[in-house]
C-alpha cells in the first residue's frame, strides 16, 4: 500500500517505477554509497563521512537532541551546496528519486527542500535496507524461477568468452565472473580493479537478473560458490548446480595459447605474478614454488602455464564438477578447435544446437 505522504515511494513500487525517474539520489556519506547502492544512483551526500561519524558520536555520547541541532545545521549547509554547485540548471520538471540509510531523515529533508523549490521530488520508502530486502527476496525468487545451462570446462577452455559468444547469437546470459569482477581462482583478481563487497556483488546480480526473462533459460558458466572474495547466494547456486551442463573442450596447447592471451598482465607484472603463486605453498611445498618462480625468471610462460594447468588446475577441476554439477555427463561436450574468433563463434553455435536437441 502507497504511504499516506505523497511523496514517498512505496518500496513494493520501487521495482516498477524506478526506470520512471530521472535521477536516483544517493544521499549517504561516501563510504555507504562505496559498500553498495541502488545500480544507476549518484551520491550526493548530506553528510559526509567524518561528520556521518560526529553527528553519531553526539547521538550516543551526548543526547539524540544534540545531534538532530548540529545535525541539521550540517545537512542544510550541504544540501544548499548541492543545490548551488549541481541542480541549479535541472529544469521543473526533473524528478529524483531520493533515499538515505534506513529512518528517511537525511533523504527526507533534502526531497523536502527540492519540492518546494518545485520539483516532484520521491523519497524511497525504507531506504537502503528497503532495497536491500528487496534483492534479497528476489534473489531467493529467482533460484525458484530461472533454469540455468551450464557451460562446464577446464581452466582455460574459454568459458567466458562462450558465454559473450551466446549473447551476440540472443541467448541469455549471466556472467558470475563479469559482476564478481573476478575470474575465480588465486590469480583471477583484475589488475587495479578491486572487487565489489558481497552487498554489491548481490545488488549487480539482482540488477543482471532483473533484465532477463525467467520463462527462457540463462546460460552460466560452472562456477565454484566463492567467485574471489564474494560469494553466490546459496539458494541460486544450488539452482545453478542443478542446470543442464555441457562441457567446453580443448587441447592443452589451446587452452595455454588462450590463458597467455587473458592473463598477460602477469607476463610483464612477475612480482605480482610471483605473490600469486607463492599462495599456493602450503600445498605444493616450497620446492615446487621455486620451481615455477625459475620459469617466470626465464621467461618460459608456455611451460609453466601447461605446468600449472597439469597439476594444479585441472586435478581440481576433475574432483569437483561431477560432485557439484549432479547434471554432468561427460558425453555431452562441444570441441573448441583452437583460440580464435571463428573457432569461438562455432562452439557457441553448437552448443545452443546441442541444448535445443536436448530440450
Amino acid at each position: 500500500m502507497q504511504p499516506k505522504n505523497s511523496h514517498i515511494l512505496a518500496i513494493a513500487q520501487f521495482g516498477k517505477e524506478r526506470n520512471q525517474f530521472d535521477a536516483i539520489i544517493d544521499v549517504r556519506s561516501p563510504a555507504e554509497f562505496a559498500l553498495d547502492h541502488i545500480p544507476g544512483a549518484i551520491n550526493f551526500p548530506v553528510l559526509n563521512n567524518e561528520e556521518r561519524v560526529k553527528i553519531g558520536t553526539l547521538y550516543k555520547q551526548v543526547s539524540p537532541f544534540a545531534a538532530k541541532k548540529l545535525g541539521a545545521a550540517i545537512v542544510s549547509r550541504n544540501i544548499a551546496q548541492h543545490l548551488e554547485q549541481s541542480f541549479l540548471d535541472f529544469p521543473r520538471e526533473w524528478r529524483p528519486l531520493l533515499y538515505c540509510w534506513r529512518g528517511g531523515e537525511r533523504s527526507g529533508a533534502f526531497t523536502h527542500v527540492l519540492n518546494r523549490i518545485g520539483w516532484k521530488a520521491m523519497q524511497l520508502e525504507g531506504g537502503y535496507q528497503g532495497f536491500r530486502r528487496v534483492v534479497i527476496d528476489d534473489l531467493d525468487l529467482a533460484a525458484k524461477q530461472f533454469q540455468f545451462q551450464v557451460i562446464c570446462g577446464m581452466t582455460g577452455s574459454g568459458k567466458t568468452r562462450i558465454l559473450h559468444e551466446l549473447q551476440a547469437l540472443g541467448a541469455q546470459v549471466l556472467d558470475l565472473e563479469g559482476l564478481a569482477i573476478h575470474r575465480g581462482s588465486v590469480l583471477g583478481n583484475e589488475p587495479d580493479i578491486d572487487q565489489p563487497s558481497q552487498k554489491g556483488f548481490e545488488t549487480a546480480l539482482w540488477n543482471a537478473l532483473h533484465d532477463l526473462d525467467p520463462n527462457k533459460p540463462v546460460f552460466i558458466e560452472s562456477e565454484s560458490k566463492k567467485v574471489g572474495g564474494v560469494h553466490v547466494p546459496d539458494a541460486l547456486m544450488e539452482k545453478i548446480r542443478h542446470g543442464r551442463c555441457i562441457e567446453l573442450r580443448s587441447s592443452v596447447a589451446t587452452r595455454v595459447s588462450w590463458l597467455l592471451h587473458e592473463y598477460v598482465h602477469f607476463l610483464t607484472d612477475t612480482t605480482t605474478f610471483k605473490e600469486k603463486l607463492a599462495l599456493l605453498t602450503s600445498r605444493y611445498g616450497k620446492v615446487q614454488i621455486a620451481e615455477w618462480f625459475t620459469q617466470i625468471d626465464a621467461g618460459h610462460f608456455d611451460a609453466l602455464v601447461t605446468d600449472l594447468l597439469v597439476k594444479h588446475y585441472d586435478p581440481s577441476y576433475q574432483s569437483s564438477i561431477v560432485r557439484n554439477f549432479p547434471r554432468y555427463r561427460e558425453d555431452f561436450y562441444v570441441g573448441l578447435a583452437n583460440a580464435s574468433d571463428a573457432a569461438f563463434g562455432a562452439a557457441a553455435q553448437e552448443i545452443l544446437s546441442q541444448f535445443k536437441t536436448a530440450a
